[in-house]
C-alpha cells in the first residue's frame, strides 16, 4: 500500500509529463527518487475535463519500475486513439489520476459462475478470449453497477458481443486498485 504522499508524487509526476510531453519539451524522470518508484507496478493514468473522460492509458502488469510505468501511461493518456491528442490549450482544464494496480491474478470461474467471484466497486477485471481481451478499472463500476451489464460492456471493449462472457474458453483476470486525484 502507497500512502497519501507516495500517490501525490505519482499524480505531480503524471502532470509534469503530460505538460512537458504535449509542449514537445524533454521528459525528466525524477533521478532521485524514493525507493518505492523503483518496485514493479501496473499504473493507469487517466484524464478528465470538466468531468468527462478524455483519455485512459496504462501498463495492467507490473512490468516496469513505477516511476517508468507512470510516465509512459501519462505519455499515453494524453494521446488516447479514443480522442484527440491533448492540446495545451486543455491543459489547465484536465484532472489526472493515477491508478496503481495489483498483479491481475486469474479468476477461477466461467460462465455465470463469473458473477459470484466479482465485487463491483472493488474488482477491476480483464477479459481474455483468443486475441481479444479489455479491462474495466474498479472506477467503472459507477457508471455500469450491474455486474451483467459491466461484464456486457467489458466484452464490448475486448472486441466481442456482450453476453460473450458466459462462453467457454473466456478467461477473466482481477485486480484492485489504489487511486489517487489531483
Amino acid at each position: 500500500m502507497l500512502t497519501q504522499e507516495e500517490g501525490l508524487s505519482l499524480v505531480r509526476l503524471a502532470r509534469k509529463t503530460i505538460e512537458s510531453f504535449v509542449r514537445n519539451e524533454p521528459i525528466d524522470k525524477p533521478k532521485d527518487h524514493k525507493p518505492f518508484m523503483d518496485k514493479k507496478r501496473g499504473v493507469f493514468c487517466t484524464l478528465t475535463k470538466h468531468g468527462q473522460l478524455r483519455g485512459c492509458i496504462g501498463l495492467p502488469y507490473p512490468t516496469h519500475k513505477l516511476v517508468d510505468a507512470v510516465v509512459e501511461a501519462a505519455m499515453g493518456s494524453a494521446e488516447d486513439p479514443r480522442f484527440p491528442a491533448v492540446t495545451e490549450d486543455e491543459l489547465k482544464h484536465i484532472k489526472i489520476e493515477i491508478s496503481v494496480l495489483t498483479e491481475p491474478k486469474k479468476i477461477e470461474a466461467s460462465g455465470e459462475e463469473i458473477l459470484k467471484n466479482i465485487k463491483p466497486n472493488e474488482d477491476g477485471l480483464i477479459i481474455k478470449h483468443g486475441f481479444n481481451q479489455g479491462l474495466f478499472l474498479p472506477q467503472v463500476w459507477k457508471e455500469l453497477p450491474s455486474k451483467t451489464e459491466f461484464l456486457d460492456h467489458l466484452c464490448l471493449k475486448a472486441g466481442l458481443a456482450p453476453g460473450y462472457w458466459k462462453r467457454p474458453g473466456v478467461t477473466f483476470y482481477g485486480f484492485r486498485v489504489q487511486a489517487f486525484k489531483e
